[in-house]
């Protein structure tokens, strides 16, 4: 494994293929990842080039709409659908003082709940059905297929989180069955230089258990290490970025990393993004895991819940949501 300055990078290809001692290991770099940095690289990972490509594809076909056929699905209280240029303030950083919106629009969708769910009838809090841009044929079924394959991945990964954190492999399955999560498929126009508050998206640590980042051929992401220095994150062909945030802070009590990272477009065209955010089912209580407290180490968080959580968390950002409000 790497030094504390640079961010690793976890062959899965072993576990993945059932190798005799290849959970442990992997889960043990993990650990060592999360521990020291906060970040870390995935490959062979399982999932091909075409699917992800492919995402990226219909991004840029959303994004290159008419502003006024994207506001059609603008971004609402369940957090999904369009946010415009400039839609949010991550006021809720904890590594700066942020008060300029982010220079990037995005598109956010979730588990795909039909009208007829259970949930959406009862207009249940972040399980609705999502908002679908019209007359994007191919878009829904292809941006679907990409988290379905990514869904399948994170279930594999959970289980390296149980062995990292002293845990039976399956501890986290049950709490990852039918688990929440959001797509985000951002863009990112091109900046030239800024004032020190200027960002695509400003120094921030994410709200989820885990985030799962597209391999990027345009670069931009920039993570913070222990030491307060920010590490450019290289582009790695087909290697996923994943980090954790602040839930996985509390169901590790603080062992694992919530790392603050930061995106700047700089390379003069345009930067698309993808990032997957993880979290456990809606109704699973979120509290530390029995391996990191005891007598010497109490708990730091009161058991949440996500929606709980994320409640407070979007009235904070998401500008567009608080004008709709006032």
């Amino acid at each position: 494994m790497a030094a504390a300055d640079t961010i690793p990078i976890i062959d899965l290809g072993p576990y993945l293929a059932g190798e005799p001692g290849a959970l442990q290991e992997a889960g043990a770099q993990l650990r060592h990842a999360l521990t020291e940095i906060g970040f870390y690289f995935i490959v062979n990972h399982g999932i091909p080039r075409a699917p992800i490509s492919e995402a990226f594809r219909q991004a840029a076909r959303f994004h290159a709409l008419p502003i006024d056929q994207k506001m059609k699905v603008r971004i609402d209280k369940h957090n999904v659908g369009y946010l415009p240029m400039k839609g949010d303030t991550l006021r809720t950083s904890v590594v700066q003082t942020v008060t300029r919106p982010n220079l990037n629009e995005a598109f956010f969708l979730a588990r795909d709940l039909g009208p007829d769910h259970p949930d959406v009838v009862a207009d249940k809090r972040f399980r609705s059905a999502n908002q679908w841009p019209a007359n994007l044929p191919g878009f829904r079924e292809s941006v679907i297929g990409y988290c379905d394959a990514l869904e399948a991945l994170v279930k594999k990964l959970v289980r390296l989180y149980a062995v990292a954190l002293d845990l039976p492999p399956l501890w986290f399955d049950a709490a990852f069955e039918d688990f929440q999560y959001k797509l985000r498929m951002t863009h990112y126009p091109p900046q030239e230089a800024t004032t020190d508050d200027d960002f695509g998206i400003a120094p921030h640590t994410d709200t989820s258990f885990l985030t799962v980042l597209a391999p990027n051929q345009v670069p931009g992401l920039s993570i913070r290490s222990q030491s307060g220095q920010w590490i450019d994150a290289p582009a790695i062909p087909d290697a996923f970025v994943v980090n954790g945030g602040q839930l996985l802070l509390r169901w590790t009590n603080d062992r694992f990393l919530a790392t603050p990272h930061r995106a700047i477009n700089r390379s003069g065209g345009e930067r698309y993004a993808l990032a997957f955010f993880c979290d456990a089912h809606i109704d699973w209580p979120i509290a530390a895991v029995p391996t990191c407290v005891g007598p010497d180490k109490p708990p730091r968080y009161p058991t949440t819940y996500y929606t709980d959580y994320m409640v407070a968390y979007q009235k904070r950002t998401y500008d567009l949501l608080q004008q709709a409000a006032e």
